[in-house]
């Protein structure tokens, strides 16, 4: 019996896949669990046309992260904080803070897309990994200054 999955299975296969499994699995688990269909010639046109539109829009979205990211690119960002005279950091700096300058540079970025190889926690010079898109990353400078 071949199917068309509406969610990822495991074992099996991923959204929008058109697999061969044995009547009973697919009668009696994956149909009514609604994680798969019963493939007609129709049901598989509806896929396609789908899978065409879905890639149409990461592409958009692709082509907008990688515009965002040819902007960032160069950026050095300043963050101020309060350190002690020799140059230690009261906390450290997280993505947080990352986001919030870059908000305030006009750049509206989730902290969960931006990722630091080591903390911060003195101050000067570090660099911050923005990841816009799945393909699509960039690295901007970080300037540590005391407030």
């Amino acid at each position: 019996m071949k199917v068309i999955l509406k969610d990822d299975v495991a074992n099996l296969g991923y959204r929008n896949d058109v697999v061969e499994v044995k009547n009973g699995y697919g009668r009696n688990y994956l149909i009514p669990r609604g994680l798969a269909v019963i493939a007609t010639p129709s049901s598989i046109k509806v896929v396609e046309e789908e899978i065409r539109q879905t890639q149409r829009k990461q592409q958009q979205i692709q082509a907008a992260a990688q515009e965002m990211a040819d902007n960032l690119n160069g950026t050095t960002l300043t963050i101020g904080t309060k350190a002690g005279s020799n140059g230690k950091i009261f906390g450290s700096v997280t993505t947080i803070q990352i986001a919030q300058a870059l908000k305030d540079g006009g750049y509206d970025i989730d902290r969960k897309k931006i990722s630091l190889k080591n903390d911060i926690k003195e101050l000067g010079d570090y660099s911050a990994q923005v990841n816009l898109h799945r393909n699509v990353s960039v690295e901007i400078a970080l300037k540590v200054v005391s407030e």
